[in-house]
């Protein structure tokens, strides 16, 4: 080896020295960019027309080739590195213990800094950037060193079944659906905060159903043909929602559905009867109670339709879900002039909130950050009334997942008005734990 580089002037073999840490660095640099870059950028940059992130893309497919050219280049080069500082030592020094010492040290220290620590932090930085631009040197290496790679594949696949491991089910593996919600916990930097909050409420789809988003029975406005024609000119007049169920004298069954617009076409006509109105009517859509929502959503496209009777087993009419109501749980609800509804979103200065007793209880939590139950009743006066037991008689206050409810309103068939007082660091806590 001496004799090898005793033709080299000084300056080259120190020169191919720094080349030789440059070279093992860069090789760090692509192993720990390739393995910590988010395969879904990389897949959006390939799709944006970047052919480097395309060759990343199918280099990253070939997992256990790629580690195997960068882990052997790199380690050949380490290896040869020592031992052409040792040969400049001695041939500077001459033949001695220390001098053997401190060159060994010395090209560990640097290996260790310049072609280890450095490029791999360098690499995890900036994991995209870096691996979707070196796949074109990478690249040509897989194909050059192919019939090593082979060997070695296989010696790995050996040792591999040896301890029980299946390389073809460990690359089948998925992202689970709570690794995908922290995935989206997590990139603040990337998405807003409502478009964060809106992927979230997607996931909360999977476990909500009809009867959680639709409005109740007693809050549904339907319209009655066996009224006087004034006073059914007269609902459709101040009337503020687009269809309305409808039915002859009995509440329970519905004949049809009624376009308000279409309706409202017609008033100018000087005669009106009952029957102009049953020709608009179009046959009302039913769905079971219990129905998930992001099924319902499936339905509602199927069919196109845009509002549905939820109904119980017996056929009886629970409810009413347009598929506005599924939107409004996605991304909040985003009208508020209709009765019923908050109208507004965060506790007073006092720390307390004044809420009607129809409130639904996921509103509640989503508006005010609380953790009030929704696996029983869904609205503000049947989760009191469960917890009382009976309608009260007087004005009282009760205590529920940390908030306390001071009941302001209430008649015969239950609470009306509600106010609620803002949890204090000792009750979040609690319920935290």
């Amino acid at each position: 080896m001496d004799s090898f580089f005793d033709s080299w002037p000084l300056w080259a073999q120190a020169a191919l020295v720094v080349f030789l840490l440059a070279l093992s660095g860069f090789f760090s640099m692509a192993e720990t960019s390739m393995v910590a870059s988010n395969r879904h950028r990389l897949r959006a940059m390939a799709n944006g027309g970047h052919a480097g992130a395309a060759i990343t893309q199918k280099l990253l497919k070939r997992i256990d080739t790629l580690l195997s050219v960068l882990l052997i280049a790199n380690n050949l080069i380490n290896t040869i590195l020592p031992i052409l500082v040792t040969g400049i030592a001695l041939h500077l020094f001459g033949t001695n213990g220390l001098v053997l010492s401190i060159a060994t040290l010395t090209i560990a220290f640097l290996i260790i800094i310049f072609s280890e620590i450095t490029p791999k932090v360098i690499g995890a930085a900036f994991a995209e950037k870096i691996s979707a631009n070196i796949g074109w040197v990478i690249y040509p290496l897989t194909i050059l060193l192919k019939p090593l790679l082979w060997l070695v594949n296989s010696f790995v696949s050996g040792l591999m079944g040896l301890m029980g491991l299946n390389r073809k089910e460990t690359a089948l593996q998925t992202m689970s659906t709570e690794e995908l919600r922290s995935l989206v916990l997590e990139s603040s930097h990337f998405i807003s905060n409502q478009h964060r909050s809106i992927l979230l409420n997607l996931f909360n789809l999977e476990n909500i159903s009809v009867d959680d988003v639709m409005t109740p029975r007693a809050k549904m406005e339907i319209l009655d043909l066996s009224r006087p024609i004034d006073e059914v000119i007269g609902q459709l007049e101040t009337c503020y929602h687009n269809k309305l169920p409808v039915c002859e004298g009995d509440p329970e069954r519905i004949i049809g559905i009624l376009s308000v617009k279409k309706a409202l076409s017609l008033l100018g006509n000087e005669e009106l009867s009952h029957s102009d109105f049953r020709e608009l009517l179009n046959e009302p859509y039913f769905i079971p109670e219990g129905t998930p929502v992001m099924q319902q959503m499936q339905f509602f496209q199927e069919n196109r339709q845009r509002l549905s009777l939820v109904v119980d087993e017996y056929g009886s009419v629970q409810g009413l879900l347009t598929f506005e109501d599924i939107v409004e749980e996605l991304i909040g609800e985003f009208t508020t002039s209709f009765p019923g509804m908050l109208t507004h979103d965060q506790w007073s200065s006092d720390g307390s909130y004044l809420a009607n007793g129809s409130a639904n209880l996921r509103d509640l939590n989503r508006l005010l950050g609380l953790q009030l139950p929704v696996d029983g009743p869904r609205t503000l006066n049947g989760l009191i009334l469960e917890e009382l037991e009976e309608i009260p008689d007087h004005d009282l206050s009760v205590k529920v997942a940390g908030v306390v409810m001071e009941i302001i309103q209430f008649d015969d068939q239950g609470i009306k008005t509600v106010r609620l007082h803002k949890p204090g660091p000792e009750d979040r806590s609690r319920l935290d734990s």
